[in-house]
């Protein structure tokens, strides 16, 4: 079986940072994507920080064809909903995320990577994220509570065997800022109608309110995914680190234009309260295949 990289699935990490870069120039995405390759080893931990990266769909489709999934694709253009909701495009074309038990490895792990590209790339954007109360959102909600065990997720969230990209992952990143004192002006009672679940204990609401976040996003509906979200921010400004990974694109593709209400009009009432700022589409290849791209084909 095809191993992936490993650090999708380490759980329990108290410091994370996202780095985004874009290549220099286009003749550098081979050397700079067999570089990152080259930061994954070992495998698992480097510092005792855990590493995953992942490249813009077009930029692994040209530097190793053979383990493209087909169809993946840049997140190159907003997803627009009919009632003007948008989600913007800010794709780029290399992402590092790096966790750990504390910022200090994260930040000194993080200076070297940037240091270690700098010939071919450059940071774009940097995001520094940190679980809230466990397992709950900045809304104070339970986050993730649809997530698949670890063991379901290997299956849900990566590419089956015998097809290009066996043992890789499609990651939607995206960086959402809230509006907190909106929202903390409802009632629990109204954050429940526009979650979906009861805040004490996510439990499904039944009915669910059919603009519900629960509702807009049903898995049910669109297909699993496996869930890294963390917070993000200062005491003025925070949000949510959305962190999506799926066997295929199509699963988070759907869910993103549900929200914006498009086809039919009907917004993600969450939406109202939280707005997205980035939006970034990235295949994460299999640990195997990356080792090799950095090891052997570069050599």
């Amino acid at each position: 079986m095809t191993a992936p990289q490993t650090g999708i699935f380490a759980l329990g990490t108290s410091s994370h940072a996202w780095l985004e870069f874009d290549v220099i120039a286009p003749a550098s995405a081979a050397d700079a994507a067999a570089l990152v390759a080259s930061l994954r080893e070992p495998r698992t931990t480097i510092d005792g920080v855990n590493l995953v990266v992942g490249f813009r769909p077009e930029i692994w489709a040209s530097v190793a064809p053979d383990a493209a999934p087909p169809g993946a694709h840049g997140f190159d253009q907003p997803v627009t909903g009919p009632t003007g909701k948008v989600m913007p495009a800010t794709q780029h074309d290399i992402v590092v995320w790096l966790t750990g038990s504390g910022y200090d490895v994260v930040f000194d792990v993080s200076r070297a990577i940037v240091a270690a590209l700098a010939a071919h790339a450059t940071l774009a954007h940097e995001i520094v994220g940190w679980p809230y109360h466990h397992d709950r959102d900045l809304t104070g909600f339970i986050d993730g509570t649809e997530n698949p065990s670890l063991i379901e997720a290997m299956a849900l969230a990566l590419i089956p065997e015998g097809e290009p990209g066996a043992g890789g992952s499609i990651l939607l990143l995206q960086q959402w800022e809230h509006d907190i004192p909106s929202w903390e002006a409802l009632s629990t009672e109204g954050q429940e109608a526009v979650i979906g679940r009861r805040k004490i204990d996510s439990v499904e609401l039944d009915p669910r309110p059919e603009g519900s976040h629960v509702a807009r996003t049903d898995q049910d509906a669109f297909g699993d995914i496996f869930r890294r979200n963390i917070a993000y921010g200062s005491v003025t400004t925070h949000g949510t680190i959305f962190v999506g990974f799926s066997a295929t694109q199509a699963v988070l593709a759907g869910m993103l234009d549900n929200m914006v209400g498009r086809p039919g009009g009907l917004i993600d009432d969450l939406m109202r309260f939280t707005t997205p700022l980035t939006g970034g589409y990235y295949v994460v290849p299999s640990g195997d295949r990356l080792a090799a791209f950095g090891s052997d084909e570069r050599a």
